[in-house]
């Protein structure tokens, strides 16, 4: 089997879980042309900056919204300047995600924002994963690498107040993996040797087990990452992650049946009707 045909585990299985995890909030993603521009449509040649980010989602914004924004951005004058960032940052982050569709980008970095300024490993941590989460599922380029570089340097922050958080280390690992520029095997294995270093001195990590899981299907490791799911599975029985993969490498193998079981058993877990919907349709393209 080709190795890009196992990485439709960003495609089929992703919007599965963004369906399940993140509702409407991370909408799945599209194959992009380089002539729609814009963020969304950055040319892979070159880096996409946070102003690129930034100007492209403003330019969808109403007069109205975009007056809001530009007053936010402006907002921070003489006295408490840290405290007026943080206040504006906060209502950034917050326009972004209760009021505008498809603003996940500039919540993000916001919300990162706001995690520096405050500077406690609780908030750098909690907006790393936002975009941890969310590169798992990104298949532009441009994008994966601006988000990958923002969950390295928050996760980098919050292991210099903890140098001991192995959550922390398994994240960063992670970011390495899924931030990977076109599947690099030196970024990806930079990646999974910092998840196995927890790994190894914690068998018991689930956390770590499920990344380097994740991790062999990216790297290739099949049969490794279906160990290592499997053992999730045994540990943490309705881990949806890991039993949408399972199936999903399964289906990739050619593992019909076994596909199909652990599709089966996803179907019994979730609540969500279009995931339902979903895997039903997975399952039905098996037999």
């Amino acid at each position: 089997m080709k190795r890009q045909q196992i990485m439709v585990v960003g495609t089929g299985v992703l919007l599965l879980l963004a369906l399940y995890f993140f509702g409407q909030t991370v909408p799945p993603q599209k194959k992009q042309e380089p002539s729609e521009g814009g963020a969304q449509g950055a040319s892979i040649s070159r880096p996409i900056s946070t102003e690129d980010i930034l100007q492209a989602s403003q330019s969808k914004l109403t007069p109205t919204q975009l007056e809001y924004v530009t007053r936010l951005q402006h907002a921070v004058v003489r006295g408490d300047v840290k405290v007026q960032q943080l206040d504006a940052s906060r209502s950034l982050a917050a326009f972004w995600r209760d009021s505008v569709q498809n603003g996940f980008l500039p919540f993000a970095y916001y919300t990162a924002e706001v995690a520096k300024l405050e500077n406690s490993e609780k908030s750098l941590t909690f907006a790393a994963r936002i975009f941890l989460e969310s590169l798992r599922g990104q298949d532009n380029p441009a994008i994966k690498s601006w988000m990958a570089t923002n969950a390295k340097e928050l996760f980098e922050k919050a292991l210099e107040l903890n140098p001991q958080n192995d959550s922390t280390k398994v994240g960063l690992g992670a970011s390495y993996v899924f931030g990977s520029t076109a599947g690099s095997p030196t970024e990806v294995m930079q990646g999974i040797q910092r998840i196995l270093e927890v790994a190894r001195r914690d068998t018991s990590n689930m956390y770590a087990q499920f990344m380097l899981g994740w991790g062999g299907i990216v790297s290739g490791q099949f049969d490794k990452a279906i160990e290592r799911l499997t053992t999730v599975v045994r540990h943490q029985p309705a881990n949806i992650e890991a039993i949408l993969l399972l199936a999903e490498v399964h289906q990739q193998q050619g593992n019909k049946a076994d596909a199909i079981r652990w599709y089966q058993v996803a179907r019994k877990l979730v609540g969500n009707p279009d995931m339902i919907k979903e895997i039903d349709q997975s399952i039905q393209s098996l037999r």
